[in-house]
């Protein structure tokens, strides 16, 4: 199974928050190492690998959200123009000229045009185009002949294919966190190789981009012992600082953090230095944005820890990784798992 090739389909697919079942099918064909799949009320996708030990086993929890931001519409125009808003924080920026796909009746081509730079006020051409300013035009010219194949509350998505960079460089939407589901993936294709006591829960969650939803559910039906959360980190880039960044190419970020247990974060530094991952320490004062949070506090909370993958410009159509991160990180997951026992998994419960 060639798992950079599933990434690059799941970033070209539509999973808008609230609506992944689409995704959801993607992933099970492309998981054969389970040994279980299903799927919950919410819609998230559980894949279960068990351990090789007597039973019970401890219960090791891998989450990443599967779906993306989009947009939605609000009003058909007389002139057959789609007005819309956000699912999700888009950067509205770089909204203005995006090919987008409606999933109307149908999926149907559309643009995202505004008035021209040529007839614009000098005050407006030196500001960013507003969202009530932007508006998706499918090539129709009345409201009657749009609202055949579109109404309101369709969702819409944009149109882009990954492209591939220099080197294992890679360009798309909704690596945030296809990239992570990526990871898990290809920690579940390293744990078939490897000999492991825990039961292993890849979870593929849903609607984190509205409010961490599939991680709360998912968590509180399996109870995991260890939950390890997989998203994506502001990668450094020309005029980021340092701080506040993670390197690409130099594999995870490792969370540091009151999400973050911290026996967790010492067993995953020793894991990534003895077996020479690369990774970096990513420190987190105030996570509440990942499915870490909803996992550490669900039912009676769980040890948790985050990785992240580095990204650049997250929250657009252009989001940029470096695919060897994902490999890393789904190896450094599947060495941390196989090095886990009943002893270290009952120690957590004390600092």
């Amino acid at each position: 199974m060639d798992i950079k090739q599933v990434f690059r389909t799941l970033s070209e697919a539509s999973g808008v928050s609230g609506c992944e079942a689409e995704l959801a099918q993607h992933i099970q064909e492309a998981c054969p190492w389970a040994d279980e799949l299903r799927t919950d009320k919410l819609g998230n996708l559980i894949m279960v690998k068990k351990g090789q030990s007597p039973g019970p086993r401890p219960k090791v929890m891998l989450a990443a959200h599967m779906d993306e931001i989009g947009l939605i519409v609000t009003k058909i125009e007389e002139d057959g123009f789609l007005r819309f808003s956000t699912i999700g924080g888009f950067d509205q920026r770089v909204l203005l000229a995006q090919e987008v796909v409606v999933h109307g009746k149908q999926k149907l081509t559309g643009v995202i045009g505004a008035k021209p730079p040529h007839i614009q006020t000098q005050g407006e051409q030196r500001k960013a185009v507003k969202m009530e300013d932007l508006f998706i035009d499918i090539g129709l010219d009345s409201a009657e002949q749009a609202g055949q194949v579109v109404q309101v509350g369709d969702l819409v998505t944009i149109k882009r294919g990954v492209s591939d960079l220099q080197g294992s460089f890679m360009a798309g939407k909704a690596f945030d966190d296809r990239a992570g589901v990526a990871a898990i993936l290809e920690c579940f294709k390293a744990l078939s190789t490897i000999t492991h006591t825990a039961d292993v829960y890849g979870v593929a969650t849903v609607q984190e981009e509205v409010g961490l939803r599939g991680a709360v559910t998912s968590t509180y039906g399996i109870t995991p012992d260890i939950g390890i959360a997989i998203d994506v980190g502001f990668g450094d880039s020309a005029g980021l600082p340092d701080t506040g960044t993670i390197k690409l190419s130099q594999g995870p970020g490792i969370g540091i953090g009151p999400h973050v247990h911290p026996k967790l974060l010492e067993r995953m530094v020793e894991t990534a230095q003895e077996w020479n991952i690369s990774y970096s320490l990513d420190p987190t004062p105030n996570p509440g944005g990942t499915d870490a949070y909803a996992i550490q506090v669900a039912r009676a909370g769980a040890a948790t820890i985050l990785l992240s993958i580095p990204l650049r410009y997250m929250h657009t159509p252009v989001e940029t990784l470096d695919y060897q991160d994902i490999q890393r990180t789904g190896r450094l997951m599947a060495l941390f798992i196989a090095g886990l026992d009943h002893e270290f998994v009952e120690g957590l419960t004390c600092f």
